[in-house]
């Protein structure tokens, strides 16, 4: 069974960069045919899909969040980094990782796994 677990500090300060960590256990990160998608809900909002990393290591990113994200993964630790730049009220979220056989995430399928979600609030 796969598991997906998200950590990092809960509140930031606008203008800092957001850092999360999803760790993953039953299941290699480089398995093939699988994206492994930080994906954050807003709150009254629906699911936003920020990026992905492949099981090659290739990443991909939501054009409109592109420019302030960095998504990368440490293979020995079985854990993937979500980077979020330049933050701002807005970015207040749920903040999800998720592994899929689809690219870009935006519903819950029954052969995905997903992390329990991380609270994240850009506040000073």
């Amino acid at each position: 069974q796969v598991q997906l677990q998200e950590s990092g500090p809960g509140l930031v300060k606008p203008s800092q960069t957001l850092s999360l960590t999803c760790t993953v256990s039953g299941g290699s990160i480089t398995t093939n045919a699988y994206y492994w998608s930080w994906i954050r809900q807003p709150p009254g909002k629906g699911l936003e899909w920020m990026g992905a990393v492949a099981d090659s290591g290739t990443t991909y990113y939501s054009p409109s969040l592109k420019s302030r994200t960095s998504i990368s993964r440490d293979t020995s630790k079985n854990q993937l980094t979500l980077q979020l730049a330049s933050v701002t009220p807005e970015d207040t979220a749920v903040y999800y990782c998720a592994r899929s056989d689809r690219m870009v995430v935006t519903t819950v399928e029954a052969d995905d796994y997903w992390g329990q979600g991380t609270q994240v609030t850009v506040s000073s």
